[in-house]
């Protein structure tokens, strides 16, 4: 049975379950609620298996579906701690280390390609900044209608229920 690139096989898991931190609480900080109050907090494998859906799907955040993984806002709290903590970091060294024993990385031999250039003829296809284009500096870009309607009065009948006032 082949699963989606998004949802995670229960073997990817076994690696993953024992590298994600666990929640703290700070014993100096004097906290109002009592130990296990307030909302239960969503599973870990369902946390990862919503970080997993938005990165390889590409949608926003607050897209996530509420009815499949919980509060979007509460699964990017999770990503973000998470990452603060390293265990992102961890996940990609423990891959690589895997990918490296089996297939061997060679190490000795890397290569990066990027470029930083603007394109050669940007300027010439796209003119000005097309944030700027069209723009009229101190100048409103209609007239003002509040003096023409005053010359208009209602009670005359017209071709649009207005006749101009002499």
């Amino acid at each position: 049975m082949s699963i989606k690139s998004w949802e995670m096989s229960d073997a990817f898991w076994a690696i993953v379950e024992p590298l994600i931190p666990r929640p703290k609480r700070d014993g100096e900080k004097q906290y109002k609620r009592k130990v296990g109050g307030g909302r239960k907090p969503i599973e870990a494998r369902t946390v990862f298996s919503a970080i997993v859906y938005v990165l390889r799907t590409g949608i926003q955040w607050k897209a996530l579906p509420k009815e499949v993984f919980g509060s979007p806002s509460a699964i990017h709290r999770y990503f973000r701690e998470w990452e603060q903590s390293g265990f992102f970091l961890e996940l990609w060294q423990r891959g690589l280390s895997e990918y490296d024993d089996m297939e061997g990385i060679a190490w000795e031999w890397q290569s990066i390609d990027g470029c930083m250039n603007k394109a050669p003829m940007a300027q010439e296809s796209s003119g000005r900044n097309p944030t700027d284009r069209g723009k009229k500096r101190n100048k409103a870009p209609y007239p003002s209608w509040t003096g023409v309607a005053s010359r208009y009065r209602s009670s005359s009948p017209g071709p649009t229920g207005m006749t101009p006032v002499s």
